[in-house]
């Protein structure tokens, strides 16, 4: 284990807390907050040259009071660490978006044909599902409509046990990839069970097999103790993954891969060992994406237009002589 040298400097670096906060203008208020307060002024200047006229000025002032009030809660206000006015825009769509989505490869409109359409059209029908992603190619870059994007997976790097002066190596490093960075990039950290009991099986499968007493109680030893680990504890594994995105204007069908080799190249030089998943590990990804709380299950679906074909007949000959 590499030591400390006390003769070293400690390397600190100040970074902001939120990175993607937007810039002020004027008065502590973004563009967008002023935007806000600026319409909810206009309103209020239109409604009182309209009714200043009809209505008494205390009911106007009143209702600007109001108008101002709801007009600084929506431009100051945040839920969910989003400002309020984004939070009620996908409220509103929420509320307006369909309950049922169906996978039928029918038009904006059409009626799948396992539907029992009911006479009164009053119960809502189920609506086309529409993916982000349209295919997932051999080689693992996802199809965005007129983008694409490949993933990479990486592992972690421990800054505590080096000394100060490879820490600000690696910081650097880092800081050097993320200023070449011309296109969206997205770095997904997740925790993901691990099972230990598959492990333990196939390790008590195996145990009789071995050439040596030895080897064959070691491995039964070895599988007991990742079934009792597998009982008493909750094992997770930590999963870094590294989605490079190409835009549709990029030229070459290849640009989300030749994004994810310069990925690689830059990670590598941090003392990880990073990759470019495939077709079937990028499916087993978003797999255990969208169900985080299932061990991970392997990759290798075959795409919808892959021709399927049985086993050859020699093989099925075997198997029924067997």
């Amino acid at each position: 284990m590499t030591r400390p040298d006390p003769d070293e400097a400690t390397v600190t670096a100040r970074m902001p807390a939120d990175v993607d906060a937007p810039d002020k203008v004027a008065y502590g208020l973004t563009f967008h907050q002023l935007a806000i307060v600026a319409a909810a002024a206009l309103i209020f200047y239109c409604l009182w040259q309209a009714l200043h006229g009809v209505v008494a000025a205390p009911i106007l002032v009143a209702a600007g009071m109001l108008i101002g009030g709801l007009a600084a809660g929506v431009a100051l206000g945040r839920r969910d660490g989003l400002p309020l006015d984004v939070w009620l825009a996908h409220a509103v769509r929420h509320t307006r978006a369909p309950r049922s989505l169906s996978t039928a490869s029918t038009g904006d409109g059409a009626v799948p044909d396992w539907v029992d359409v009911p006479r009164s059209r009053r119960l809502p029908l189920p609506a086309p599902l529409r993916l982000p992603a349209d295919a997932i190619d051999d080689d693992g870059q996802i199809s965005l409509g007129g983008a694409r994007a490949t993933i990479v997976g990486t592992a972690t790097v421990n800054l505590a046990l080096r000394t100060p002066g490879e820490q600000a190596a690696l910081i650097d490093g880092w800081g050097r990839w993320l200023n070449s960075l011309s296109a969206p990039v997205q770095i997904v950290v997740s925790a993901q069970p691990v099972d230990l009991a598959s492990h333990s099986r196939a390790l008590a499968a195996a145990a009789p097999t071995q050439p040596h007493p030895r080897l064959t109680a070691a491995c039964a030893d070895h599988a007991a103790f990742l079934a009792d680990l597998a009982v008493r504890r909750d094992p997770l594994r930590r999963q870094i993954l590294v989605v490079n995105r190409a835009p549709g204007a990029e030229a070459g069908p290849h640009a989300a891969r030749r994004r994810a080799d310069d990925t690689v190249r830059a990670l590598s030089g941090l003392g990880v060992t990073p990759r470019v998943l495939d077709g079937a590990a990028v499916t087993a990804a978003l797999t255990a994406a969208a169900d985080p709380y299932r061990p991970p299950r392997p990759g290798g679906l075959a795409a919808p237009d892959t021709v399927i074909t049985t086993a050859p007949t020699s093989a099925r000959r075997n198997r029924r002589t067997s």
